[in-house]
């Protein structure tokens, strides 16, 4: 069983070497990127990549394996107090030092690099346009560079550095309006790994410390029907992937939390009464790469945070119409 799964990771890194790309037509950029965002998942690999905001870099180590019917990755953030992720599938383990403890955090995750493409790239064709740049080395491999712009100002522009050999993204740059970047992350080492042993995939025990579980905010499910408001006027290319209600810590009263997406990019929306000797929040800032605004209507407290453009958290903010 185990030579047959070995056979078949090696198949699908062939598929990948393949990708030597010289594209230059929209439909081959595009099957690029296809190739990319499957890349992430189908390859093993292990290496350090450099997360930039600012003047901020933050090294971590990543290991990822694809043993032919499931994906393991372990991120340790190499730092003063350093913070370990493992992730098997969507669902996230953060073990992270805090005082003389590690609190262990159970969380159901979103995309990470390098893997920060869906699957599916429908949505992203409808809200973005892809062009080729000049060929570039990263992490000492040959690269193909792609500009990912936005068709209007209601998001970011990427810019992608993808192995020409595997396909793997190797290095993304986020911009906005006006071309200055706001966060960078890319490998500056990388190796693809032909085994499949897990003895990784468990934490650093520190004997020093206690372990603390710390319990996840509680979710329900929504069905999306609400009687006391509506949602008017999206952002364009924005569609409602998901709906919730959270009880969160501290607060007595549940949080409707929905999240927006245009394919890419992922803008949360909290819907939440005001309650007593609670002052509100009212206004908008930028923090990096991340909006945020807030704002009070009909005595509730209106919150949306993303990595979007202040004129696209505000109009999220403003679809919101409570009813009379």
């Amino acid at each position: 069983m185990k030579h047959f799964v070995m056979v078949r990771l090696f198949a699908i890194a062939a598929l990948f070497a393949s990708l030597s790309v010289q594209a230059n037509t929209d439909g081959d950029l595009w099957q690029v990127l296809q190739k990319t965002a499957v890349a992430a998942h189908a390859l093993s690999y292990q290496g350090i990549f450099y997360y930039q905001a600012g003047e901020k870099a933050q090294p971590v180590q990543i290991t990822h394996l694809f043993n032919g019917s499931g994906e393991f990755s372990r991120n340790v953030v190499l730092d003063n107090s350093p913070r370990e992720v493992f992730s098997l599938g969507r669902d996230l383990v953060i073990f992270n030092p805090k005082n003389e403890k590690i609190i262990i955090e159970k969380r159901h995750g979103q995309n990470m690099f390098p893997a920060i493409l869906p699957t599916n790239l429908d949505a992203i064709k409808e809200n973005y346009s892809l062009r080729a740049g000049e060929p570039e080395r990263v992490a000492g491999r040959a690269a193909q560079m792609l500009f990912l712009e936005p068709k209007d100002s209601l998001r970011y522009s990427y810019q992608f550095w993808i192995d020409t050999e595997y396909g793997l993204l190797l290095k993304s740059v986020m911009f906005n309006s006006r071309n200055e970047a706001l966060e960078s992350i890319a490998f500056n080492q990388l190796a693809l790994m032909d085994t499949l042993d897990l003895d990784w995939f468990q934490p650093k025990i520190d004997n020093k410390k206690s372990y603390v579980m710390e319990d996840e905010v509680a979710t329900i499910a929504d069905n999306g029907v609400s009687t006391g408001w509506t949602l008017k006027g999206l952002p364009a290319g924005f569609r409602k992937v998901d709906q919730m209600i959270r009880m969160v810590h501290g607060k007595t009263l549940p949080v409707t939390h929905l999240i927006f997406s245009d394919g890419l990019a992922s803008v949360s929306l909290f819907i939440e009464p005001i309650t007593k000797n609670i002052k509100p929040r009212v206004g908008h800032k930028l923090v990096g790469s991340t909006s945020f605004y807030a704002s009070v209507t009909d005595g509730y407290q209106v919150t949306v945070v993303g990595e979007v453009p202040e004129v696209t958290v505000a109009q999220i903010a403003n679809a919101v119409v409570f009813k009379k």
